[in-house]
């Protein structure tokens, strides 16, 4: 079938159905709409998901990691490794506690963050790794924990792309020290917006309690300086219903990117390490020739997509230096992947004659000059 005209396949399709709708309007009827019934519930069955961690329910992915990196006691003068290849608030959470991103090279395969990028960009200003399990695919934890236990650092796992990803069965977000995940919309799952910090210790769990909620377990007992970083209970409560069908959701993607993995040979599609569980938040393939051709003939045959990221995190304005220049990085797979990487649709709303089209559409738009 002809995608010209064709009806148009999104890039991603949040569900908020009548469940959704439902428990909003249950919640709001109720009369406790913050931080109350809905979150703890929420916070209790999303630990299932992580190996039975603590669970601590944000207002956004963002605020997960800035929340975590101020719980760790980290800012001025300390060194936080990240990936340059991911969305600007991997760094931008470092940068607003003070402390500074040291941006390393990923791995070509996953399009995570490279163990022997890391050790060599230790420092004794080093405090933590911040791996990204980019696009759903689990960053090498076996290796990256390795390193932060050699070198006493603490291990910060950006999960917002990531819900049910796992390796060698061991699920993403109960590697580290902490792993924070989002709910935004277009996530895997959402609860319209919000964000989850997981951890074993009970400890940094009560300190992130309070940070969130102005430093105060009771009200007005204030005992350290906090934000106001709660969320509401219509948020949860969203995010509970999304919960039960995360399983499904999941492996439908799954299903899908076999799919395109078996149709398209005129891109470079997306590998998965031994051992990974890849839950495909985006399928993200790889177009030697011209990227922006193929992109644009993709979207006249009637098939999202997006770049997801053209321009690494050291390029981007606020971490560049005083003179307008990237800092001292050699990144060679970050830039390659920045210039290659295109992201087709994958969400487990397609039809299998939506597959169809997004891979006709895929080996046509590859030949695109």
């Amino acid at each position: 079938m002809s995608g010209l005209n064709a009806e148009f396949i999104p890039p991603a399709r949040p569900v908020i159905g009548e469940a959704e709708i439902e428990a909003a309007v249950r919640v709001l009827r109720s009369g406790r709409v913050v931080q109350g019934p809905e979150v703890a519930a929420f916070e209790a069955e999303f630990a299932e998901l992580v190996s039975g961690r603590h669970c601590v329910a944000v207002n956004s992915g963002t605020s997960a990691l800035q929340l975590t990196l101020m719980a760790l006691g980290f800012g001025p003068g300390d060194e936080i490794v990240v990936p340059s290849f991911s969305f600007a608030a991997s760094a931008n959470a470092v940068r607003l506690v003070g402390a500074e991103p040291v941006f390393v090279d990923i791995e070509p395969g996953s399009f995570c963050i490279d163990p022997a990028a890391v050790e060599a960009a230790i420092t004794p200003r080093t405090v933590a790794i911040m791996p990204v399990h980019l696009y759903g695919h689990p960053a090498a934890m076996d290796r990256l924990m390795a390193i932060a236990e050699r070198h006493g650092l603490a291990v910060v796992e950006d999960a917002a792309q990531a819900h049910g990803a796992a390796l060698n069965g061991q699920p993403v977000g109960s590697f580290g020290t902490a792993g924070c995940f989002s709910f935004y919309p277009t996530k895997n799952m959402h609860s319209l917006e919000g964000g989850m910090i997981t951890t074993a210790d009970a400890e940094l769990a009560r300190t992130l309690r309070l940070l969130r909620n102005q430093g105060m377990e009771q009200r007005y007992a204030n005992e350290i300086v906090g934000a106001n970083m709660r969320m509401t209970d219509v948020a949860a409560a969203i995010g509970r219903v999304q919960l039960t069908q995360l399983a499904g959701w999941t492996e439908q993607r799954r299903a899908n990117a076999k799919v395109l993995d078996s149709r398209i040979t005129g891109m470079v599609t997306p590998p998965v390490a031994d051992g990974a569980l890849h839950v495909y938040h985006q399928y993200t393939v790889r177009v030697t020739g011209d990227r922006d051709a193929a992109s644009q003939r993709l979207t006249e045959l009637g098939i999202g997509n997006a770049v997801y990221y053209p321009t690494p995190i050291h390029r981007l304005k606020p971490y560049l230096t005083e003179d307008g220049k990237p800092g001292p990085w050699e990144l060679p797979e970050t830039e390659r992947a920045a210039a290659e990487v295109l992201s087709l649709p994958v969400h487990p709303s397609l039809s299998p004659d939506e597959l169809e089209r997004i891979a006709d559409g895929a080996n046509t738009a590859g030949g695109a000059r």
